[in-house]
């Protein structure tokens, strides 16, 4: 039987959050939900005022012995902005902030030498402020949020567009 571990992170909207993860061998689910806040089965107009404590996050379920906690990871870096702690690219407020959530003190390790790891790169003129938080109780999100990029793909393709999130990867993480 095999054996599935998660991921959670925060990235700003999580509609763009989920392909990157989804098209990979060994992820099982990508969800998006939320996670953080203080309220119990937060909808999405709850969680869009910024006022809940929750994050748009997304959850992904992988199998180890194909994917690692570390690539995991390593896709993570390269899809948001980690020195910005208002938001993310068009997306503002603190339910869009990034946060890396751990469900085990080893992704927690992992977690904090990637961070470090960054840090030390100098990649970035300014600090990394992605934060690295235990897992709380994540809550998915309404079914028309699941797949987003699948099934709506023209409206999926214009809200990344008209965010910069693609033309911040391609100026910071682009080799």
């Amino acid at each position: 039987m095999k054996r599935f571990e998660k991921a959670t992170f925060a990235g700003g909207c999580f509609w763009c959050m989920v392909k990157p993860f989804d098209q990979w061998e060994g992820v099982h689910s990508v969800v998006s939900g939320y996670t953080g806040g203080d309220i119990a089965h937060p909808t999405y107009e709850q969680v869009k005022t910024g006022t809940t404590g929750h994050y748009e996050a997304v959850q992904i379920t992988y199998d180890p012995t194909i994917i690692n906690y570390q690539q995991i990871l390593d896709l993570y870096w390269p899809q948001i902005d980690p020195t910005d702690d208002g938001g993310q690219f068009h997306d503002r407020g603190p339910q869009y902030r990034t946060a890396i959530f751990y469900h085990t003190e080893e992704q927690k390790q992992f977690a904090r030498d990637s961070k470090s790891a960054l840090e030390n790169s100098k990649r970035f003129q300014k600090t990394i402020v992605t934060e690295i938080l235990p897992a709380s109780t994540f809550y998915p999100a309404e079914d028309y949020h699941q797949d987003f990029y699948q099934k709506n793909q023209e409206e999926y393709k214009l809200d990344r567009e008209k965010s910069g999130r693609d033309k911040f990867i391609e100026n910071y993480w682009k080799y």
